[in-house]
């Protein structure tokens, strides 16, 4: 079964794809997924890590970057980790539909279950990865659930991590102390148009400055 749907898959079946997500997501067949991955993909996906607490606008700016990845023609995937539903046990939050973004056959969106207890990812993101990748999937998106200061796993399966903040969300000896600003490649100040935004800018900058971080852009 797995041979055949690994087939599909690199003829570029989406449903092939869906159904070996659904798989790995619920560690099924997995050490058959990782000798089949084990060779490196000939085009390695760009992925870019976007991190921070709830509510601080990650599945929006996403949204909005989809369309910019797609008018180089690239092909975006998205992995979008929400918390896990108590009831169903899948993703309690449909990012689908708070990204609003325009989808065309070179968009992929999928929400993965992050258990309770497991940080702010879902698990088994390193075969999900592959698999997007074997795809053909140039770049690849991955949004954390939102669990604040600790939130810094997505360093290890990102080649990029944007960390979002947003005003009045706690001072610079919080951020800090959390450790999470030395793992972030960009900071980015989200819902900049709130009055203290050019506030919360500076005291990020003066906290990377006293951080081992180097230079980190704060946009």
């Amino acid at each position: 079964m797995i041979a055949g749907l690994l087939d599909r898959l690199r003829q570029g079946d989406r449903p092939a794809l869906a159904r070996l997500i659904s798989l790995a997501a619920r560690g099924e067949h997995l050490a058959e997924l990782q000798a089949a991955l084990a060779t490196p993909a000939s085009k390695p996906a760009r992925v870019v890590a976007f991190t921070g607490s709830g509510g601080v606008g990650k599945s929006t700016l996403i949204g909005k970057l989809i369309p910019l990845v797609r008018a180089h023609n690239l092909r975006v995937a998205v992995l979008a980790c929400d918390p896990q539903s108590p009831l169903s046990g899948g993703a309690l939050l449909g990012d689908r539909f708070r990204m609003g973004s325009p989808l065309d056959d070179g968009v992929f969106i999928r929400s993965l279950a992050a258990l309770s207890g497991h940080g702010a990812l879902a698990d088994h993101l390193d075969v999900i990865i592959r698999l997007l990748e074997t795809f053909g999937f140039d770049v690849i998106f991955l949004e954390t659930v939102g669990a604040g200061q600790g939130d810094v796993e997505a360093r290890r399966f990102s080649d990029v991590v944007a960390l979002l903040l947003q005003p009045e969300s706690g001072d610079d000896v919080q951020w800090e102390k959390a450790g999470i600003l030395e793992c972030a490649d960009v900071v980015v100040v989200h819902k900049a148009d709130l009055p203290t935004a050019d506030q919360t800018a500076a005291q990020v900058r003066a906290a990377l400055d006293l951080s081992p971080a180097g230079e980190v852009p704060v946009v």
